[in-house]
């Protein structure tokens, strides 16, 4: 027992190191303007897609190199903009930032280095006029079939930044590695949570 023991904390020893070693070839300047990590998202992709097998369509209508506010439904506890934002990231070659991060530490960071934004109008308004892909959630409901209501407040910074708004519905399960993500053409702000529920209510009868 005493030698298997001793074995287990030997291998821990080494995963540590090297992890440590890893760590100590990170880039030290590797954060943009807004806490980004590449590398670190990089790093975690594979473990992103261990979760989630994401199909996107649509991603050819969102901006090319201009800014956009994107606006998806959430179900509860499914981390929706999360994989969202990294699969239309993947699919477009562009960041997509999401809203969403706490302002508590340590997750607060590590959510920062992932590209999430605080919920704040002055940080979405900022990140819009700087010519970023934003991600905001409508509220979390039971069923992801329905649209929740989507914050004034966020969706305000976009026609304040004057720019579109393009409503995105996301899909997945709890014990299922399929998710899908779509994105529709671009609506004026106060459309976007009816459009979002026609395109819900369009997979629905699919």
């Amino acid at each position: 027992m005493g030698e298997h023991r001793a074995r287990r904390q030997h291998q821990a020893g080494r995963r540590m190191m090297s992890q440590l070693a890893e760590r100590s070839r990170w880039p030290v300047q590797s954060l943009d303007d807004y806490g980004r990590d590449p590398h670190l998202v990089a790093a975690l992709s594979p473990l992103v897609r261990l979760r989630w097998k994401v199909t996107v369509t649509g991603a050819e209508r969102l901006p090319v190199d201009t800014a956009a506010l994107l606006v998806c439904n959430s179900r509860r506890f499914s981390l929706s903009a999360v994989y969202a934002a990294l699969a239309l990231s993947d699919a477009t070659s562009r960041t997509v930032r999401f809203v969403g991060r706490p302002d508590i530490a340590p997750l607060g960071s590590l959510m920062r280095r992932v590209g999430a934004l605080l919920a704040h109008p002055a940080d979405v308004l900022c990140a819009l006029r700087d010519g970023e892909l934003v991600l905001i959630s409508a509220a979390g409901t039971a069923d992801f079939r329905h649209a929740g209501e989507v914050p004034d407040e966020l969706l305000e910074q976009a026609v304040i930044a004057e720019v579109p708004v393009l409503p995105v519905t996301t899909m997945s399960s709890l014990i299922s590695r399929t998710a899908r993500v779509a994105v529709g053409d671009a609506v004026p702000a106060e459309q976007v949570r009816q459009d979002l529920q026609r395109m819900l209510d369009s997979y629905g009868r699919s």
